[in-house]
């Protein structure tokens, strides 16, 4: 087997792609002591930018509220560019929905605790997630999504 054929999977780069920061109830909401409820929000996306280079990007949206005042919110994108070839086509979604995010995650972990600490609050750790078995839930909605969809419509 020649060189030219073996797997290549490189990180190009690794950057924060875009990020927000609100504390609208500045600053009243830091005399307040109760303990927010805190509501995370997940997406990834992939997506070819070149021949054998991928962008895959995992957004997140934090909201910290007690009762119905904001304490914070924080949205936050991170991303990074893989090169990929000569990886077989139908391994190709699980390098990109499963491999990418497990690399992106840990730096998107950081940028959103780093955020909240300078924002002035105590450092919030994301909790680990299951890149695998999203993408499982994923791919199982999908083929049931296009099963309904070619299924004919019954009539009675």
């Amino acid at each position: 087997m020649s060189d030219a054929q073996e797997p290549v999977f490189n990180i190009e780069k690794l950057y924060v792609k875009d990020l927000s920061v609100e504390v609208p109830n500045a600053p009243a909401i830091y005399l307040d002591r109760e303990a927010p409820q805190i509501d995370v929000n997940m997406s990834t996306e992939s997506h070819p930018v070149g021949e054998g280079m991928y962008n895959t990007s995992i957004t997140v949206t934090v909201t910290a509220k007690i009762g119905d005042k904001t304490m914070f919110l924080i949205e936050c994108s991170q991303a990074g560019i893989f090169r990929i070839q000569n990886v077989p086509q139908d391994q190709l979604p699980m390098v990109l929905g499963i491999g990418c995010p497990n690399i992106v995650f840990p730096y998107l972990r950081e940028t959103v605790s780093d955020v909240v600490v300078r924002a002035g609050f105590p450092p919030l750790l994301l909790n680990p997630v299951n890149f695998e078995a999203l993408f499982v839930q994923q791919q199982q909605a999908q083929q049931q999504a296009q099963q309904q969809a070619a299924a004919p419509a019954q009539t009675h």
